[in-house]
């Protein structure tokens, strides 16, 4: 049997300290940790920068790294520093030296990197070993070469040799979210279906009970199935939260796809062992040829965004014929006076209040008291972005709904009105490559760190 501690489904969001002690008490064989995903969009990646504050992520990491030594056991993070990219791994890193340090301690600290460069991925595209999966956009040596990173999700075998140098921590760039979980199930000779379906139902913590926001969860896992059980004392796991975690961020109630084979879970059986644990069995592992899905971000213009308010009732009812008009002005004097091409920059504005978040889905038609206007442009140079925002402005503050009435005069929330927002990044992968060693396309070193 193999007992996982998940404390929380991503470090830098929190969890119930409590609950992680009792956990701890239960003397888990590894304490694994998600760091982020794709789930705030390519920027992060494409800078390969944390969307975590460094002081949030610290803290949590300190008592992490403090509930590793107590349990005497291994902690491994997975997609370190939201994105996964060898400059977040370095960054994950410095912050454990830091703690070493400012508490007296040593430890092994082994590091994955998952960070591909421009070259192997060409070579695989060039081999005939990338493949696309659905929706995937078009790919070419020019696109690779425009990726600021690219990242291969690692699998339960690269982070299984990162445990077997005995390191103490393990950081681990882009992962699959289920990877460091399922690894030393599987390792220790666990049935692979069952590791792989626990390691999904656990790798947001305790998103998969009753009271998602406690964090921790314990999963244990054995040669037939797993058991899921979530640490703090008001929450509880039950079969209808337990199985519909397999619909979360999964476009296959039943299959889920991972490096080396697929997840197959339409014969599992969801048992409620009392009111707070849930048993499953029958969940079947299907081995197949090993690839890394591959993921990577690009620039893709440089945008300025301006805010107004509108609260007159007139302009709020028509807010929408205003915000059209804005756009093809503003769009025929960027045109004239900048003299950029019409399908090389865009003008957008966004009626937050009415539907800024579903635009033509939404279907509530009562109307706000005020409206916030969002306008954005996007420019090939952070040049033409700011000078675009400014030819905006004006539009923003003053423009009226007709030419025979008076003058406007909205409310900006600061001065300016306009922001740079700097480089806007686009996913441009959505691949899987074909690896012979899983191992081949990432780095594992290990540092000793601190002191005793």
């Amino acid at each position: 049997m193999t007992r996982v501690l998940v404390p929380t489904g991503a470090l830098g969001l929190g969890y119930d300290r409590a609950a992680l002690e009792r956990g701890v008490a239960n003397r888990p064989d590894i304490i694994a940790v998600d760091g982020g995903s794709t789930d705030s969009g390519p920027s992060y990646l494409g800078r390969g920068v944390s969307k975590y504050s460094r002081a949030s992520t610290k803290a949590e990491w300190r008592e992490l790294m403090a509930a590793r030594a107590a349990a005497g056991v291994p902690l491994v993070i997975g997609t370190a520093g939201t994105c996964g990219a060898d400059s977040a791994v370095d960054w994950l890193l410095d912050i454990t030296r830091e703690i070493a340090q400012e508490t007296g301690t040593q430890v092994k600290v082994a590091t994955l990197k998952s960070g591909q460069p421009a070259a192997r991925v060409k070579a695989a595209l060039a081999a005939g070993r990338l493949r696309a999966l659905p929706a995937a956009p078009e790919i070419s040596d020019a696109v690779i070469d425009q990726c600021s990173n690219v990242v291969a999700l690692a699998g339960a075998e690269q982070i299984a040799a990162a445990l077997a140098t005995g390191a103490d921590i393990v950081i681990a760039g882009r992962t699959t979210d289920t990877a460091i979980i399922a690894a030393l199930p599987i390792t220790r000779g666990d049935n692979p279906g069952p590791a792989w379906h626990g390691a999904k139902v656990g790798e947001c913590g305790a998103l998969a009970t009753t009271h998602p926001n406690s964090g921790v969860i314990q999963i244990d896992f054995d040669a037939n199935g797993f058991t899921v059980e979530p640490m703090a004392p008001e929450a509880a796991a039950t079969p209808y939260t337990v199985s519909a975690h397999m619909l979360y961020e999964n476009s296959d109630p039943f299959i889920l796809h991972e490096p080396g084979g697929y997840l197959d879970v339409t014969g599992s059986d969801y048992r409620a062992l009392d009111a707070r644990r849930v048993r499953v069995e029958g969940s079947r592992w299907v081995p197949g040829r090993y690839t890394v899905k591959l993921e990577g971000a690009r620039v893709a213009g440089y945008q300025t965004v301006g805010l107004a308010v509108i609260r007159d009732r007139r302009y709020v009812r028509n807010a929408h014929v205003w915000a059209e008009d804005v756009v093809a002005r503003v769009t025929e004097k960027i045109i004239a006076r900048m003299g950029i091409a019409a399908e090389d920059f865009t003008v957008e504005i966004r009626l937050i209040g009415i539907d800024a978040t579903l635009g033509g889905l939404e279907t509530r038609k009562t109307l706000p008291v005020e409206v916030g206007v969002l306008g954005i442009l996007t420019c090939p140079t952070a040049e033409q972005a700011a000078e675009a925002g400014k030819i905006l402005n004006p539009y923003l503050l003053h423009h009226p709904l007709t030419e025979d009435e008076p003058m406007p005069t909205f409310a900006f929330p600061f001065s300016p009105a306009e922001m740079q927002r700097g480089a806007l990044y686009e996913f441009c992968l959505n691949h899987v490559m074909e690896l012979d060693d899983p191992m081949s396309a990432f780095v594992l070193e290990t540092h000793e760190v601190g002191h005793g």
